[in-house]
């Protein structure tokens, strides 16, 4: 168990709309990762554990892991771009989303299952590609 969480980790967070997972080291110490904005990896952020684990409110809230899923991939989506099939999924699931923003009404709730279907398949294309390019958080069975 993580000190102070009561719980055993992976925890997910939203923090200020960061994702923000704390996992458990080899010795069973909490380590907090946060999405690099700049890249979609992950960057080792410790100093935010007691906000996290202390948070009743506000800016902090905990996530399920499949919440969290959908909450980094949105993240990626808004500030990454790039080519290829992930950047092609994340163009999709937009269009459906502007569609109906378009149209003045909220996504039904097919197309509210594509667009997580779709966070979903890029998440775990994600973390496999930073997996293999040693990314030491990246973990594409969040979720699974």
């Amino acid at each position: 168990m993580a000190p102070g969480t009561g719980e055993n980790l992976p925890r997910y967070y939203s923090y200020y709309d960061s994702p923000v997972k704390v996992v458990s080291a080899e010795d069973g110490t909490p380590q907090v990762w946060r999405i690099a904005m700049e890249t979609g990896g992950w960057q080792r952020d410790d100093s935010i554990l007691g906000e996290l684990v202390f948070a009743t409110a506000g800016e902090v809230s905990r996530r399920s892991a499949e919440d969290f899923v959908q909450d980094v991939e949105r993240y990626r989506s808004e500030y990454l771009s790039g080519e290829g099939p992930v950047f092609a999924l994340y163009e999709t699931a937009a269009a459906i989303l502007d569609t109906a923003q378009g149209e003045r009404r909220k996504p039904t709730a097919r197309e509210q299952a594509i667009v997580r279907g779709i966070r979903r398949r890029t998440f775990v294309m994600f973390e496999e590609s930073l997996r293999s390019t040693g990314d030491p958080a990246a973990d594409p069975d969040v979720g699974a």
